[in-house]
């Protein structure tokens, strides 16, 4: 009888759930993340923030329901774990500093990150929002700042896509950049339209 490839990656979710690495969290640890074997496209996010943390849901805020829209699909479709994977760099909530929340934990990465990107080998679209997962998923293929790097999301393409992060903070830089809203936003619906 054939192992359930489904099986280490089920048992490795169940540890990160319980992950209590991080002890001085403001609101303790509630480690937030979507994952399966079958899921083809993965959310490679930042950390979740305080609204999230308390609902115990990824994205369950304005951010998530900007990034459903520019995905295209329902929050039943987002929410499926095999459709869509979400792994941020900190899995819990980091607290808040003087200019908004404070950056992922570093601690999630180490221990987590390598083990749960390999246990989905099926990835096929991997969705980069923000500059801490930027750093990690692009390393030295990434422009000086965010909005460079994402003027070259051809280069990436179709694998992997460099998204600001859809905060309502960020309206600023949505206004300043309608061309990502009209050249990217429709051919990232496309691919997800093919992958889901």
């Amino acid at each position: 009888m054939s192992a359930n490839p489904d099986d280490g990656l089920e048992t490795l979710l169940a540890q990160v759930r319980t992950c209590a690495i991080c002890t001085d969290l403001p609101l303790g640890p509630s480690p937030l993340l979507q994952a399966s074997a079958t899921a083809r496209i993965l959310i490679a996010s930042q950390a979740p923030g305080s609204k999230t943390h308390e609902k115990g849901r990824p994205f369950d805020d304005a951010s998530g329901k900007r990034l459903r829209q520019w995905l295209g699909v329902t929050e039943d479709q987002f929410y499926d774990p095999g459709l869509f994977a979400i792994l941020p760099m900190g899995f819990c909530y980091p607290g808040t500093g003087n200019s908004g929340d404070l950056p992922p934990r570093q601690e999630c990465v180490p221990a987590w990150r390598r083990p749960l990107m390999q246990a989905m080998p099926q990835i096929e679209l991997t969705l980069v929002l923000g500059q801490y997962a930027l750093d990690w998923h692009f390393g030295e293929r990434k422009s000086r700042t965010l909005t460079e790097t994402v003027k070259r999301w051809q280069e990436f393409w179709p694998d992997l896509l460099p998204l600001p992060h859809p905060s309502p903070r960020n309206i600023r830089w949505f206004k300043a950049n309608p061309w990502f809203e009209k050249d990217v936003i429709p051919v990232l619906q496309e691919r997800v339209r093919e992958l889901t």
